[in-house]
């Protein structure tokens, strides 16, 4: 499923609990949905994070990913 679809059933059933509520199984796929997204942006944020470099006043070059052991590959 992409992001894209996952919000937007993430989105129908907030709005089907709010006028009609929702069964077991919606409220478990809900908290699943919500999981996965929740899991997807942290993994987009620590791999922008990973990326960044800072550039010392002595002109060296500090990769963050690596300083921290985040780096993958």
């Amino acid at each position: 499923m992409s992001v894209e679809q996952m919000i937007a059933r993430i989105n129908e059933l907030y709005h089907k609990s709010q006028t009609e509520g929702l069964t077991e199984e919606e409220k478990e796929e809900q908290k699943q949905l919500r999981s996965a997204y929740v899991a997807n942006v942290r993994a987009n944020l620590r791999g922008q994070l990973d990326n960044i470099s800072i550039v010392e006043k002595d002109g060296s070059i500090t990769d963050l990913g690596k300083k921290h052991g985040h780096k993958r590959g």
